[in-house]
């Protein structure tokens, strides 16, 4: 008898998560059905997510980036869509592109409120939206906008 070295490919292998043909439908049912519910309490609570709004914007990212040195500390306002979200708590960064590049928002619950902050907190990746707030410089030397409203 022949020993067969060769594995058995319908075995998983030890330590590997066997994946199912429907996992990532599922999961893109998932989201759907999360984003059909914020669709819902957004709209329960007086507010159109398809209403046109206009966002009176001062500055683009590429223009805050440049110009730094004179932004420093001024208020600028800027509108675009969320490309990602990280909170800790009371805190939350956000990376937000217009059409010119990306610049970082730095939003704390101190600074908005905490109804505002709250609401800030649902807006999910790909939704637009428009900020207010100073230009400043991290400690690790990035330029980001910690916002006001």
């Amino acid at each position: 008898m022949q020993q067969n070295n060769q594995t058995d490919t319908n075995q998983p292998e030890q330590g590997r998560q066997q994946v199912n043909a429907e996992t990532p439908e599922l999961d893109i049912q998932e989201q759907v059905q999360i984003r059909l519910q914020k669709l819902r309490e957004l709209a329960s609570a007086g507010n159109d997510p398809f209403a046109e709004v206009t966002w009176p914007v001062t500055h683009h990212s590429a223009d805050i980036l440049e110009r730094f040195d004179a932004l420093e500390g001024q208020t600028v306002s800027m509108a675009g869509r969320i490309m990602s979200k990280r909170g800790m708590g009371k805190v939350s960064f956000t990376d937000l592109a217009d059409r010119l590049g990306r610049i970082q928002l730095f939003t704390k619950i101190d600074a908005l409120g905490e109804e505002a902050y709250d609401a800030w907190q649902k807006l999910d990746i790909g939704d637009l939206v428009g900020v207010n707030g100073e230009v400043f410089r991290t400690r690790r030397g990035e330029i980001p906008i910690k916002t006001t409203a």
